[in-house]
């Protein structure tokens, strides 16, 4: 008679505790209210960021084009940072990174100049077509 009534005891925890999580669980809907200004502001600071000029590390100048797609080819074995490369006569240019704010930059740097000696950050001029 014991064991029934430590399986009855049982059965009868067992479905309090299933009952009880069912029982509280909630669902719940979210309306936001918001200002159209809101919007407007956060599509007009898009704009501003994407017209903004960032620092930029120059790792390789000169006058060959082919040293200077060895210079990306190299950069890219050791660096994540997106290299373009650019061509300002005479001179062909490597330019890597897009970096928000200049400590960005010398952090990049410290690493980079290990491998390109010559690297240094500028912050590119904005075309004006």
């Amino acid at each position: 008679m014991n064991t029934l009534n430590l399986k009855t005891s049982f059965l009868a925890i067992f479905c309090i505790a299933i009952t009880t999580t069912k029982g509280f669980a909630q669902e719940g809907y979210v309306t936001v209210n918001q200002d159209q200004k809101i919007t407007q502001l956060l599509h007009l600071k898009k704009e501003i960021n994407s017209n903004e000029t960032h620092y930029k590390i120059q790792i390789y100048n000169g006058g060959s084009r082919a040293d200077a797609y060895e210079a990306q080819k190299e950069f890219k074995k050791y660096f994540e940072w997106k290299s373009i490369d650019k061509y300002e006569p005479p001179n062909f240019k490597i330019w890597v990174g897009n970096f928000r704010t200049r400590l960005e930059a010398d952090r990049a740097i410290k690493r980079i100049k290990k491998k390109f000696p010559h690297a240094f950050i500028f912050k590119p001029k904005k075309n004006k077509a």
